[in-house]
């Protein structure tokens, strides 16, 4: 990773936020000592949206990472001090419902903070009165408290981790502005500032909201939005004098833009006195409350969305205020106050007594942006990153550059988890604007971003529409997840009722398709599957050292193996078809998939992705030959062309590459095509599968059927926190080879926690992932049965399976015997679960090799 060895590496961290002190303190603290910092404005107070902050930690999300990096956050804030002054204030948290659908949505959160390890309580109206007397409990349906959130002093943490930092070797220099990123034969050499230039064997830009501006330098994209967010403070309130001020005072608005620079830093007051309430979000009206002493500080999301250039935005010393701080847009607000007015009825008495609108980052998926470009190495990205994860962030950045690679997965935040198409500026505001909008609104997993669409669609898109394809997105790609020419296949199905939770972006007609594919034989849209092409001399070892398998296979065999990590996690699940001695296609994941291997491929292979100039269309079902053999001259019985081959032949007029696989548990092939001749295939298939009954089928029918066989998906099933044999896939590791990660494996055979397959007991129960599972604890229970005490896991993948007639849950979980009861956490209510053998369906195979 550096020409330097470790431990006398020279780093330049561009950047004194919270990010950048933290990221320093991290690096000092595992020994990496010959750390600089360069920021363009003054310290302690800079200027950036560290400046601003209002300081909120809420740990609790859907993001498993972003939940971890926020405790981390709290943990290590709580353990900071600035002369015998706390950097966080654990007020604890408070979110509360206006609205049913906020209500629902907060017993969902409760279930995420049981699965993350947070500890949340749902609370009455009377309650949430209790902890902000100021509420309208009338207004209410419920609160979620969670007692160990708080308020994070950023410029005290900044100074705090500054002195640790210090002490070890590094140094902070304020007033230097960046003008250049030097480099030489791929790597990074150094950094240019108006008052000289620095050497270095890594940079990391922690910019903030300037990190497509150090981007640029780099020749390395930042895709991130700046946008203004408007923050304001009430006068002094009757209700809180004395309350948060043991002295009676009226404490300035710590975090506002016109207080001093001494305020700025936390020096002026304790945070203990000026907060005390937990912090309070009106997520129906995109609002949040916090105290300064006896004012309340009032953050809103409801404003339209405000970019900001960061080429643009002037340096400190010409900036009226400070960089990060734009002038308060009342009108903008105007709506926001009488939402408080009407939450918080005491402000009706106060007004606004100041106000800005300060710039932060936004991404196209909420997430920050990490990791070390492949383009110029050395130059690292710790970017769109909010005070509430900014230490963990550092945690995990800082061990990636030490160790190798950071201790939790991290694949959501990844540089390169984005598509080409998604990397375009438009493309970034349209999606960073849009996250801003939603920041606070109720998600459902599968609900897709708008626009832009459509942005990326198969060869058969226009066949799709003809037929009534409902869409969703994913990595830009238009998803088919049924069609509503299959309909009339629903009628008369008997399936139990859903609630309006699960019956969002859902159809019965999912079922009815299941149902064909399991009974006739039904057309898959597969293109979106990533295929990257790796040829050349080296191939075959380059590819049988980077994974877990045996690739020493003569051309037509396909093989599914792993990519694993240093510590045997994996990184990733592949299936490899060797079509020539010299030229596999792969079948992968993500876009890291593809950086990834460009990282390790030596000279004489060449590594490229095929996806966007090729198609591909899954044949699935018991009639799948019958469809299929009429159309060529090749052999494809089950002894001409068996399980896990490939050949290249032709069907019709089309060329093909057919691989016999199925992630559905049926006979059939994957059949591969360039994109220009794709329409043709679909149209050569539908053609001659009229007489058998084809139908075309979506995602919500193949994630069921793919649950049925348990195969599992990356990213959500297992991810590089898991190693095979956790996940289920130890079979596909030969320990008798040489390959990346096998060291670490040895001894981890047996594993302390399991991938774990349950049936739902009730025909008519639904989960949908991330919920909270708890199991039996025998030694705890009272005579006569088991009790059930804290969360033993959570849920990863979950759909109703059709031929089972029971909802399929994935989740990780100590090893349980089969048969075991379990209970998942579902919106406040305990659904009975058991432990399954696996596969549920067709154990013996005898439906795919037939």
């Amino acid at each position: 990773m550096s020409r330097t060895p470790a431990h006398r590496s020279r780093v330049v961290v561009i950047g004194a936020g919270i990010v950048g002190c933290s990221l320093a303190d991290e690096l000092t603290a595992r020994g990496w000592t010959d750390v600089t910092v360069l920021e363009q404005g003054p310290l302690p107070a800079p200027g950036g949206s560290t400046s601003h902050a209002p300081g909120l930690v809420f740990q609790t999300g859907p993001s498993k990472t972003m939940t971890e990096f926020a405790a981390y956050t709290v943990q290590k804030f709580s353990s900071l001090e600035v002369d015998g002054l706390p950097c966080f204030n654990p007020v604890g948290g408070l979110e509360v419902a206006t609205t049913a659908a906020r209500w629902a949505d907060l017993h969902r959160k409760a279930g995420l903070a049981a699965s993350w390890g947070v500890r949340g309580e749902l609370l009455t109206p009377q309650q949430c009165k209790q902890l902000w007397p100021m509420l309208d409990e009338t207004k209410l349906h419920g609160g979620f408290h969670t007692a160990d959130d708080g308020l994070a002093r950023a410029l005290p943490a900044c100074r705090a981790q500054m002195e640790r930092a210090e002490g070890r070797g590094a140094r902070f220099l304020e007033r230097h502005t960046v003008t250049g990123i030097e480099r030489e034969d791929g790597h990074v050499t150094g950094v240019v500032t108006d008052r000289g230039t620095f050497p270095a064997d890594h940079v990391v830009s922690a910019a903030g909201f300037w990190g497509p501006v150090i981007g640029a330098m780099a020749g390395v994209d930042v895709p991130l939005l700046p946008l203004a967010h408007q923050y304001a403070t009430t006068e002094p309130l009757p209700e809180l004098a004395g309350v948060n001020d043991p002295h009676g005072g009226t404490s300035g608005a710590w975090g506002s833009p016109r207080a001093s620079e001494a305020e700025l830093g936390g020096e002026a007051e304790s945070l203990g006195e000026e907060a005390s309430k937990p912090i309070l979000r009106f997520q129906d009206r995109d609002l949040y409350f916090r105290e300064h002493a006896d004012r309340i500080g009032i953050g809103s999301y409801a404003h339209r969305p405000m970019p900001v250039d960061p080429f643009t935005v002037p340096a400190y010393d010409e900036a009226p205020v400070m960089p990060s701080s734009l002038p308060f847009t009342e009108d903008d607000f105007a709506p926001s106050w009488q939402d408080s007015v009407g939450l918080l009825p005491a402000l009706g008495e106060s007004r606004v007594a100041e106000g800005f609108n300060g710039v932060f980052s936004f991404t196209p998926d909420g997430m920050p942006v990490l990791g070390e470009s492949r383009e110029l190495r050395g130059f690292w990205l710790a970017e769109a990153v909010w005070v509430t994860h900014s230490a963990g962030v550092a945690r995990a950045v800082a061990e990636w550059m030490t160790d190798g690679r950071p201790a939790i997965d991290i694949h959501e935040c990844d540089l390169y988890r984005f598509e080409d198409a998604q990397r375009s500026p438009a493309y970034i505001e349209d999606r960073g604007a849009q996250n801003f909008v939603e920041v606070y609104d109720v998600i459902h997993p599968l609900q897709p971003m708008e626009q832009p669409r459509p942005l990326r669609t198969s060869p058969f898109y226009a066949r799709q529409q003809e037929l009534g394809a409902y869409f969703l997105e994913g990595g830009g790609w238009e998803r088919p997840h049924w069609y509503e020419a299959n309909a009339p296949l629903a009628d008369g199905l008997e399936l139990p009722e859903r609630d309006a939770w699960s019956a969002r972006y859902w159809s019965p007609i999912a079922a009815a398709e299941a149902r064909a594919t399991r009974e006739k034989v039904a057309l898959y849209d597969m293109t979106p599957l990533r295929r990257l092409e790796v040829t050349g001399p080296g191939a075959l070892d380059f590819l049988h050292r980077m994974t877990t398998n045996n690739l020493r296979k003569k051309p037509g065999a396909v093989t599914y193996t792993l990519l694993l990590d240093e510590t045997g996690g994996i990184r990733s699940d592949l299936t490899v078809a060797r079509l020539a001695p010299d030229r596999f296609q792969l079948g992968a994941n993500s876009p890291a998939d593809l950086d990834w291997l460009l990282r390790h491929a030596p000279d004489d292979v060449q590594v490229r992705d095929i996806t966007s100039g090729t198609c591909c269309i899954g044949v699935w079902g018991p009639l799948a030959r019958d469809l299929v053999q009429p159309l060529t001259r090749d052999d494809f019985s089950h002894e001409g062309f068996g399980y896990f081959r490939a050949k290249q032949t032709h069907l019709g007029h089309v060329p093909v590459t057919a691989m016999r696989l199925s992630y559905v548990g049926e006979l059939g092939w994957e059949l591969y095509t360039t994109a220009d001749l794709g329409l043709r295939l679909w149209d050569t298939l539908w053609e001659a599968g009229r007489e058998h009954g084809v139908i075309a089928a979506g995602r919500s029918a193949f994630n069921s059927l793919r649950l049925e066989k348990g195969y599992r998906a990356w990213g959500v099933d297992m991810t590089a926190e898991h190693n095979p044999y956790e996940a289920g896939v130890g079979f596909a590791v030969r320990t008798d080879k040489e390959f990346v990660g096998r060291a670490a494996l040895e001894g981890n055979e047996t594993p302390t926690r399991k991938l774990t397959a349950l049936l739902l007991d009730d025909p008519a129960a639904n989960v949908l992932g991330k919920e909270p599972v708890y199991a039996p604890t025998l030694d705890t229970a009272p005579a006569g049965g088991a009790s059930f005490g804290a969360p033993a896991g959570y849920v990863t993948s979950a759909s109703y399976g059709y031929t089972l007639g029971r909802c399929i849950a994935y989740a990780w979980l100590p090893p349980l015997a089969t048969g075991t009861g379990v209970h998942i956490d579902y919106f406040g209510e305990k659904v009975p679960a058991t432990v399954a053998d696996e596969p549920l369906f067709d154990p013996k195979m005898t439906r795919i090799r037939r």
